[in-house]
């Protein structure tokens, strides 16, 4: 009866929402919010209760990543993919009944590095190893004028994030698994080939605003993930230009005003919880830099200890007027872009979750361990609570509109509770 009453409640979603995005007017204007307690945000842990931490121990966590490894190991193909499937088949939960694509294989590969596997050791090593085969070879294979390394098309990744979100997924792939490969390894210099690749491609698909080309639902996402990618692969050494770089994060920081508080999401399908945590993101490492001159200076008794982060005060300690500007603006657009990102009437995204909602908490999470801000302790034991709590019995996840691939939701999920093993390399690169 409990697995009966799992699939009425999944095709009802279904029908709910295939007739939402059909047929608007029946359940009245897209404006209106979901009451408090609606079916979505109690199924889908949403709803603001005060119990996600007492649904969040160790062993819950660690027995929880457990099972989630192990229902995507079984879940690779034969190629060493993963997929996601089409976007005209968003019903379809069998891993095995869609095609592999890089984008969600990126996904899993850098899921499978974070909880522990690297190409020579590790439960999974085996795994890993044939998502980076699978990689390469796309990579390898693809067209040198096309800004994308598949030729796939209309992904349930690309239909929501962008069409070129492979290429970007891919390179933050390869970026961490240099990161935990040995100098001397015989696979590195073919692995670097491969990222500068990825790198030309993003940087060709930049547009003159910053963003990158081919949006989709939620392009603002893929725009974000591109910015993390540069500026992830420009640390690992590849041949990133740097005015790109800056150009990037600037447009993700220009979605959020800190003068009116106002989030720009004409990009990101209308739901600001998608630009937010993008901003606080891609603001985290400017920010961090600035607020550490600032208590460096606090405890030498060079200023006040009531000084805040500004540009004035940042003058005073040597920074030059632009940087100053700049590095005011970052830390104000972090400051709140962070807090506005963790509001639960923001975090319930478009109302249920989806791939999209999972990334931006992901996003948000790297944000703040980046920014090496003690709060992200407070959102992991929240965000960690809401993941373990809407794990399905099989040990996957999936999403509820959108992106509801189980493969890429599960890989995201698994990121997330994962995030504390990553907490050195992130910070490093954030100090950088």
């Amino acid at each position: 009866m409990k697995t009966l009453a799992v699939i009425i409640t999944s095709v009802s979603t279904v029908i709910f929402l295939t007739l939402y995005s059909a047929v608007p007017d029946l359940f009245g204007p897209r404006d209106v919010q979901p009451e408090k307690g609606c079916v979505f945000n109690s199924m889908m842990g949403i709803e603001n209760t005060e119990d996600y931490a007492k649904h969040k121990t160790p062993e819950k966590v660690m027995t929880s990543l457990e099972h989630g490894l192990n229902w995507i190991s079984e879940a690779q193909q034969k190629n060493g993919g993963w997929g996601a499937g089409s976007h005209y088949r968003q019903q379809e939960m069998d891993p095995h009944a869609v095609q592999a694509d890089p984008a969600t294989t990126s996904m899993v590969g850098m899921a499978l590095l974070r909880n522990g596997s690297t190409l020579e050791r590790g439960e999974h090593s085996k795994q890993l190893k044939g998502a980076l085969e699978y990689i390469l070879g796309q990579v390898e294979d693809s067209d040198p004028n096309s800004l994308n390394i598949t030729k796939l098309q209309n992904t349930q990744i690309q239909t929501k994030l962008g069409q070129n979100i492979d290429v970007v997924l891919a390179s933050q792939f390869l970026t961490n698994l240099l990161e935990k490969l040995p100098e001397n390894h015989a696979s590195r210099k073919r692995i670097e080939d491969a990222l500068n690749v990825c790198v030309y491609k993003i940087q060709k698909g930049q547009m003159a605003d910053g963003s990158t080309q081919g949006a989709g639902w939620a392009g603002v996402l893929q725009s974000s993930l591109a910015s993390n990618a540069l500026e992830a692969a420009e640390f690992a050494g590849a041949d990133v230009d740097l005015d790109k770089l800056e150009n990037a994060r600037n447009y993700q920081k220009s979605n959020f005003d800190t003068e009116t508080g106002n989030v720009k999401t004409d990009k990101g399908a209308g739901i600001v919880l998608y630009s937010v945590s993008g901003s606080a993101r891609a603001a985290a490492k400017d920010a961090r830099k600035a607020k550490e001159s600032v208590e460096q200076a606090k405890q030498q008794g060079i200023i006040a200890d009531a000084e805040e982060v500004t540009a004035d005060v940042l003058r005073k300690l040597g920074f030059a007027e632009d940087e100053a500007i700049k590095a005011e603006t970052s830390y104000k657009v972090y400051e709140n872009a962070k807090q506005t990102a963790q509001r639960e009437d923001v975090m319930s995204g478009f109302g249920n979750n989806g791939g999209e909602e999972f990334l931006s908490f992901l996003q948000t999470g790297e944000g703040l361990v980046i920014a090496k801000d003690n709060s992200w302790k407070n959102w992991y034991d929240d965000i960690s609570g809401k993941m373990i709590r809407i794990q399905n019995q099989d040990g996957s996840w999936n999403g509820h509109h959108c992106i509801t691939s189980p493969v890429f939701c599960t890989a995201t999920c698994l990121l997330i509770l994962s995030i504390e093993n990553d907490i050195q390399s992130l910070q490093t690169m954030g100090g950088s």
